[in-house]
């Protein structure tokens, strides 16, 4: 048992809490509006028992992302961009000539969000557009001479802020949690 019991009313059989359980201050009093013994539970909580959620993978995964995105936005604060604006600039570093609708695929982002970003990340001098030499109404997205330096100096940033974070699993962890994971998502 996690927790302990203060106190029981007269009344009620024992039985197994996660807190401790008393009888409300003064409930038995004249005029409280409380007959003796119909008194109001209050517990106090010793230890979180939190079994049931960490049975569940999503409540898992939540937590575990919460933890890694925060190294991932910790590493972009000095770049100044978004996880999703990074993943952009980062896939387009490795496809050139990639369009719009190809990065709304992968990244799960809708074509009006996705417009929306190409253009700040081009306004920002990250990102350029040429035509697309197979299809007429289609852009391909290309990184500028500052974009490709950006993804070039923070990928290796990533990378090593990452590994530092998850460092306390073996290499056969991580390998096995990343193909795990992509299983999820593929």
């Amino acid at each position: 048992m996690l927790a302990h019991k203060t106190a029981e009313p007269d009344s009620k059989p024992a039985r197994s809490l996660r807190g401790t359980r008393s009888r409300e201050v003064g409930s038995d009093l004249p005029g409280s509006g409380q007959e003796p013994g119909d008194s109001a539970e209050v517990f106090a909580v010793d230890q979180v028992d939190a079994s049931f959620l960490e049975s569940l993978l999503g409540y898992n995964a939540r937590r575990a992302s919460l933890a890694l995105v925060g190294v991932f936005m910790r590493c972009m604060e000095r770049f100044d961009l978004k996880i999703v604006e990074f993943s952009v600039l980062s896939l387009v570093g490795s496809n050139p000539g990639v369009t719009s609708r190809q990065l709304c695929q992968q990244l799960a982002v809708l074509p009006p969000n996705m417009v929306g970003m190409i253009d700040a990340l081009g306004k920002r001098g990250f990102l350029e557009r040429r035509p697309h030499p197979r299809d007429g109404r289609a852009t391909g997205l290309y990184l500028t001479g500052a974009g490709r330096e950006l993804v070039d100096t923070a990928e290796p940033e990533l990378k090593s802020s990452e590994t530092r974070a998850i460092g306390h699993l073996s290499a056969a962890e991580q390998v096995q949690l990343m193909e795990l994971l992509q299983k999820l998502y593929r």
